[in-house]
């Protein structure tokens, strides 16, 4: 189930354009452009331990 930017706001008390910013800056890291991009992503392996 994916959430909208405005139900993840209100989950965590935030505003939704921070919400916007810090997933913005996550798919930057991942190289990706959006949410609907991330099923597409393989996983990375866990690391070992």
């Amino acid at each position: 189930m994916a959430f909208t930017n405005r139900r993840i706001a209100q989950e965590l008390v935030l505003s939704v354009k921070t919400v916007e910013y810090h997933l913005s800056h996550a798919y930057a890291t991942l190289g990706i452009a959006s949410r609907t991009a991330l099923p597409a992503r393989p996983a990375r392996p866990a690391p070992k331990t």
